[in-house]
Formats: structure tokens, C-alpha cells, sequence
């Protein structure tokens, strides 16, 4: 199976936005579309449709950062709850190591961690606004 591609819900109705255009970029991902679409507490769903602003501590500009999902799931207790999803690595959910010597790698990492956090931070403050969740899953969730 390709670590990308296209998805084709087979309940379409439970997604919001266009089902021609959902798209996943690792396999991770793809499982997470699929539990979305074939879980019953999922009453809605999306990938990549909604917009959150963000600063970048890199140029200090305003960017758009698309989170991977929106889910909109009935609870245990009946109670339905909208939430944000991000899926990434384990490894890029905090900062990194500091090594020995300081490599480009190294600065690379530390550039795409500062820009995940104030990601993140406009996330929990979008989703604060609005009595959303965001979470972020990682391989330790999707197993």
C-alpha cells in the first residue's frame, strides 16, 4: 500500500467537505480515515478542511495551518464532542535533543518544532474559542 493517496470514504455522508478531495500523507493517517468513516460514535468528519491562523516564529508572518482531522464523535455518556486532530510522529511532538554537535539536521528539527508548537498553540486557542478539543495522536495511539 502507498504511503500516500487518495481516500474514498464508503460513507460519504459523514464527511464534511469535498470527498473527491481527501487525501492522506502517511499510513497513520490513513487508518485514522478509516476509523472515522467506520466508527459509529463518528457522526462527522473531515481532513484537512478547516483553516487556523497562525504567526510563524520563523518570519514572524501570519501562515495557515490545515489540521489532518475534524471529528465530531458522540461520547459514551451521549453527549457529543467536536475535536481537532493532528497525527504526527512521537518523535516530533516535543523538542529535539540537543546533540553533541550542531548539525543542519539538527537546526532543521529545532525550526520544524518551533513551527509545530505555535501550530499547536493557535489550535488549543481555536479550539478553546469554540468548545472544541484538539489532541494530537501519535503511533502509541493508532498502534
Amino acid at each position: 500500500m502507498a504511503y500516500s493517496g487518495r481516500y474514498i470514504p464508503t460513507h460519504p455522508k459523514k464527511y464534511k467537505g469535498n470527498t473527491d478531495k481527501i487525501f492522506y500523507r502517511s499510513l497513520w493517517e490513513r487508518k485514522f480515515m478509516v476509523y472515522c468513516d467506520r466508527n459509529d460514535a463518528i457522526l462527522e468528519w473531515g481532513s484537512e478542511e478547516i483553516v487556523i491562523p497562525y504567526i510563524s516564529p520563523l518570519d514572524g508572518r501570519r501562515h495557515r495551518y490545515f489540521p489532518d482531522f475534524y471529528i465530531k464523535v458522540r461520547q459514551k455518556d451521549g453527549s457529543v464532542k467536536k475535536m481537532i486532530i493532528e497525527v504526527k510522529p512521537k518523535k516530533y511532538c516535543g523538542p529535539p535533543a540537543i546533540p553533541k554537535r550542531k548539525t543542519k539536521h539538527f537546526v532543521n528539527e529545532v525550526r520544524t518544532w518551533g513551527v509545530n508548537k505555535a501550530k499547536w498553540e493557535a489550535a488549543i486557542e481555536y479550539c478553546n474559542d469554540r468548545t472544541m478539543e484538539f489532541k494530537i495522536l501519535t503511533e502509541d495511539h493508532l498502534g
